[in-house]
């Protein structure tokens, strides 16, 4: 069973191939829970397993033109650790419609017999016209 150091390091790895989906499906646990921090009726804040958090991400992928991307880390503690994502991006959708912009983005990972159990996402987008 990989330890928490070791599912961060090939999450990091994957997301900087631009392998976000590839990642879920290896290290996320079949009830993981997503938790954003803010949502509306049609992207809740709380989503749980893995199906709602696939699409998820296929919509994040699907609604932005994203011009690059980083993920730093990870940062471990006991059985969590976080990753920094940097992201350049131009939204399709939306207020921000056709407006490019720089986010920064702190996600922490919690990790339960070998699986990404819970991930939490904190943010500023007071400069983005959203929440």
């Amino acid at each position: 069973m990989a330890s928490t150091v070791e599912i961060g390091k090939q999450l990091v790895a994957l997301c900087n191939q631009g392998k976000n989906l590839e990642a879920i499906d290896l290290h996320y646990s079949p009830n993981v829970v997503s938790i954003e921090q803010w949502g509306d009726e049609n992207m809740p804040a709380r989503m749980e397993g893995i199906d709602a958090i696939r699409g998820k991400n296929r919509w994040w992928f699907e609604n932005n033109t994203i011009h690059s991307s980083s993920a730093m880390g990870p940062f471990p503690k006991d059985d969590k650790f976080i990753v920094v994502f940097k992201m350049d991006i131009t939204s399709k959708a939306g207020p921000m419609a056709g407006q490019r912009m720089q986010m920064e983005e702190a996600a922490v990972y919690t990790v339960k017999d070998g699986k990404i159990v819970q991930e939490e996402f904190y943010y500023d987008m007071s400069g983005c016209g959203e929440k």
